[in-house]
């Protein structure tokens, strides 16, 4: 039985005094308080058909027509990515009545077109998932592997590519459109070609002088022989990469690993001075693993990652401490802002109780960020004065000014959201063309947000109503953790009036521990940077910390009436959001 319209977060949220998640005795009351409100809710609520009843527009949809765009009348969902090209690409399958996981697996390949620094068939990623028609929240596991031997003569060693085999696995769980309308779109970008956007246009501004000496990245990315690279507006066809994307669309994920599309791979990573080899293609396998839950309010969760890698953990105990700590809302800006740079700073030091140096977790998850845990973590915070929680062994941060991967978030009418992190774990991956195939190679994933430090997505979700609230995904680097959970506690945690607009639009705070060095981003008040100097802090300014696209539904997803969903780009980036809000 779903839950017609459960309640407005912003309206309903527990002022800060009883803003603990985790079911202290001030929560306890406040629930007390406000039960017979939801009771009553309830009550009045539950329909014995729920979702044709949100629906008042499905029996004028022809289901003969399903897979044909428009074939949604009224709300279909909404779509934010990095890319504008490939946002329109899923706006257009969840009208064609798509699902949030279809969506997904169009705009994953979309974006090996559109936007091939960051996303290739060559890398992977990973993904929050809920499905709305079984309530369940889970984490798909496709990040690129490690080829099981590694050539001697591997010039520059590339990851196993992991993104089709991923996306195939999310359609055949949660899919609902033919497999072959959602490769259609990027073969035909490929092939037909597309305008550069803005956002790929930065990117090549930052390829490096080697990659353009290697003659298929230049053949690809360049007017002519011998042209110059191409530019924002530039028309850009991919006839061999739309070659690869029409046997996909035909003969499926498989032929990617286990047939000719797999051979025709090994054979040309060898030539591009690679390692791979069709056992490395065969043995790889995507995981459904459960997700990292925080409590937020009234049965309402934040579900994070639970692959191996910090990224899930670190965005999870973020999350956690400032709602474990209650005192955003009430909070002065300068307040906020050294709150924010102490919790981020003492969840990234932390990491070298729990984290092996290959970048996987010596604990079980679960327990880093549990309620004991999470108040030991914040025992040690100072309102008044900087603490430093760095350590000597703790992995370094690395330098979080990094263009490294995408990520993207998906809700559909029905209450099923995907939110993914894709990364060729390299600005251009290891910066070699599989000839023939025009596939960017992903490189070996690696420290400094060029690995599963840098995958982080988010849904808050409430699994006993099965409603969706809000998704985030971000990218950046080693960053990307922190600046998501910036996101979502400025968000949800601060005054009624505060927008996921503002909260993307806010300065942003990173400090990794080791060293114990506060970055801010550049045009930040001075009034909070001198605030931040004097309580101890050392501060350094960078242009950007990474970016964070979002959906924000705040009276839920499905709804009866009165839809509220804001959704939105990160303004740093180039990015399109598309739905209706």
């Amino acid at each position: 039985m779903r839950f017609s319209k459960v309640f407005n977060l912003k309206d309903l949220r527990p002022p800060s005094t009883i803003a603990r998640a985790w079911g202290k005795r001030s929560l306890e009351k406040g629930c007390r308080q406000i039960a017979p409100l939801f009771l009553a809710l309830l009550l009045t609520a539950c329909s014995s058909n729920p979702l044709e009843s949100l629906n008042p527009f499905k029996s004028k949809e022809d289901e003969g027509k399903r897979g044909t765009i428009g074939f949604v009348i009224g709300f279909f969902g909404g779509v934010v990515t990095d890319e504008p090209r490939a946002t329109l690409v899923g706006r257009d399958i969840l009208s064609s009545g798509g699902t949030a996981a279809d969506a997904a697996v169009a705009v994953s390949i979309a974006l090996s077109v559109t936007l091939p620094s960051s996303a290739s068939l060559g890398g992977g990623g990973v993904c929050v998932v809920h499905d709305s028609k079984s309530n369940t929240t889970e984490t798909l596991d496709f990040r690129s592997g490690v080829p099981k031997n590694i050539s001697a003569t591997a010039i520059l060693p590339n990851a196993v590519p992991g993104l089709i085999r991923g996306m195939a696995v999310l359609y055949s769980k949660y899919g609902r459109l033919v497999w072959a309308n959602l490769v259609s779109p990027a073969e035909t970008l490929a092939r037909f070609g597309n305008q550069v956007s803005r956002a790929f246009a930065r990117d090549l501004k930052q390829i490096p002088p080697a990659l353009l000496a290697d003659l298929q990245i230049r053949k690809i990315f360049s007017l002519g022989k011998g042209g110059r690279l191409i530019q924002e507006g530039d028309f850009l066809k991919q006839l061999d990469l739309s070659s690869v994307l029409g046997r996909l669309r035909a003969r499926g994920a498989g032929d990617f690993y286990t047939g000719f599309l797999g051979r025709q791979l090994v054979a040309a990573v060898a030539r591009a001075g690679g390692s791979l080899t069709l056992d490395d293609l065969r043995a790889f396998a995507p995981r459904w693993r459960p997700t990292l839950k925080i409590p937020y309010i009234q049965n309402t969760k934040f579900h994070f990652p639970g692959s191996p890698g910090p990224s899930g953990v670190l965005a999870a105990q973020i999350i956690g401490m400032m709602a474990e700590n209650g005192d955003w809302e009430d909070s002065s800006p300068v307040e906020r802002e050294h709150l924010m740079a102490e919790v981020i700073a003492i969840a990234h030091a932390g990491r070298n109780r729990w984290l092996r140096n290959d970048g996987s977790l010596a604990v079980d998850p679960t327990g880093l960020v549990s309620e004991d845990s999470l108040e030991n973590l914040i025992s040690g915070i100072k309102p008044e004065r900087h603490v430093s929680f760095g350590n000597s062994k703790a992995p370094p941060g690395g330098n979080p000014v990094s263009s490294t991967g995408t990520g993207f978030v998906i809700v559909d009418r029905e209450g099923s959201a995907v939110a993914c992190s894709l990364t060729l774990n390299n600005l251009f991956g290891a910066g070699k063309v599989a000839q023939g195939m025009g596939i960017l190679l992903g490189a070996l994933p690696g420290p400094l947000g060029r690995g599963p430090d840098s995958l982080a997505a988010m849904l808050l979700i409430n699994n006993v109503h099965n409603i969706f609230y809000l998704g985030l995904a971000s990218s950046g680097g080693a960053v990307a953790p922190s600046v998501l959970a910036g996101v979502a506690t400025r968000t949800l945690m601060g005054r009624k009036e505060e927008t996921l607009e503002m909260a993307l639009a806010a300065k942003r705070l990173y400090n990794s521990g080791n060293p114990d060095l506060t970055y801010y981003e550049q045009g930040m008040d001075t009034s909070i940077i001198d605030d931040l100097s004097k309580r101890g802090h050392r501060l350094s300014p960078v242009p950007t910390l990474g970016k964070v696209n979002g959906v924000f539904c705040s009276t839920g997803v499905p709804s009866e009436k009165d839809l509220s969903c804001s959704m939105r780009p990160d303004p740093r980036g180039f990015g399109l959001a598309a739905g209706a809000e």
